[in-house]
């Protein structure tokens, strides 16, 4: 597994899986389409202004409410890298590694990491650096077994040898 590096777009408590993909768009499963409204009920410029490599930072609780992967498929595919919290809620951190997304949990991280700083995550040791500000963060860092199932992009992969 490498890194990622992109800018940050942050978010607080609680963001649930209503606003990270409206239900009003879960009539479809592509992922290009769930993209195209990602986080658009907390952030209507979001997708406007992702661009691919950045990085999601918000505080506890990420991902909450109900357990569809429409969410991570959402967010990997508007060009999301990682997803930065001080926790997420247990089914998002499953469904995201399931579908290939990287989450990392650092509540310093969390706690200090601002909007529109350039941050990047070295996956293999966990560590969290704002380049912006010039700060490092040891967030907890994935087993080599998740390590793998991410870099195949998602569980169906891995199992299927991909």
């Amino acid at each position: 597994m490498k890194a990622a590096n992109g800018h940050v777009f942050r978010y607080g408590d609680n963001v649930d899986t209503d606003v990270i993909i409206p239900a009003r768009y879960l009539n479809s499963s592509d992922p290009k389409e769930l993209a195209a409204h990602c986080m658009e009920d907390i952030d209507r410029d979001f997708v406007k202004n992702a661009a691919k490599g950045d990085i999601i930072v918000a505080n506890k609780n990420f991902g909450c409410g109900s357990s569809r992967e429409h969410a991570p498929i959402a967010i990997r595919a508007a060009g999301v890298s990682c997803v930065i919290a001080e926790t997420f809620a247990r089914i998002f951190y499953r469904n995201a590694i399931n579908i290939g997304l990287p989450i990392i949990e650092c509540p310093e991280a969390a706690q200090e990491i601002e909007a529109g700083d350039e941050v990047e995550v070295d996956f293999d040791s966990g560590v969290i650096t704002d380049k912006t500000k010039g700060t490092t963060y040891q967030g907890q860092a994935f087993p080599p077994f998740m390590q793998k199932i991410i870099d195949c992009g998602g569980l169906v992969n891995y199992i299927n040898g991909k």
